[in-house]
């Protein structure tokens, strides 16, 4: 087993989604997962595809599964803007450009196959990958770059083909987009 850094932490939240301390990352992730801050990024490329990730295999949370470009938690007192950054390098190995919030107040919880709770208040971010796709394999098995409309009908239609997160965001992210197209 890989020893976690130091510094992996999550902010834990109350009932309200205001910080109450802070945990482990590894410690807080079981059945009885205590809500805690964490955040998803959807990145598109010039064309205007969306970048999917199948999680590793070896992951303790929905492994294999396909989902959002990046997932994360940011640790005490790092910006959210900071920690996507940060885990999109780590992750995807590249950077990102205009990053955009864009639903603030996403939050749920889901329960794996293994039993693992996830309890997040989990802002949705957007951007445009920069730089050279390196995948981190620990993180990443497999990824695709998928056209956004095909992504909405899969979120609709066969919801269970992704993560549980982004089955329930990317209707919310759609809507959002649009409207934002629209002004």
């Amino acid at each position: 087993m890989i020893a976690e850094p130091a510094d992996d932490l999550v902010v834990l939240l109350d009932e309200r989604d205001l910080p109450v301390g802070e945990a482990p990352r590894r410690s807080v992730h079981t059945d009885r997962t205590p809500r805690h801050l964490a955040f998803s990024c959807y990145l598109f490329d010039e064309r205007g595809r969306i970048l999917l990730t199948r999680r590793a295999l070896e992951k303790a949370t929905w492994p294999g599964v396909w989902t959002n470009s990046c997932c994360g938690h940011p640790r005490p007192g790092e910006t959210a803007e900071d920690a996507v950054r940060r885990r999109v390098s780590q992750e995807l190995g590249a950077g990102v450009d205009g990053l955009e919030l864009v639903l603030p107040d996403f939050g749920y919880r889901a329960v794996d196959a293994s039993g693992i709770v996830e309890n997040e208040a989990c802002p949705v971010w957007v951007g445009r990958l920069a730089g050279v796709l390196r995948p981190d394999p620990s993180e990443v098995c497999e990824h695709a770059w998928v056209e956004w409309d095909d992504l909405v009908r899969v979120a609709d239609a066969a919801p269970a083909m992704i993560s549980p997160w982004a089955a329930l965001q990317v209707p919310l992210l759609d809507e959002a987009l649009s409207k934002a197209g629209a002004a």
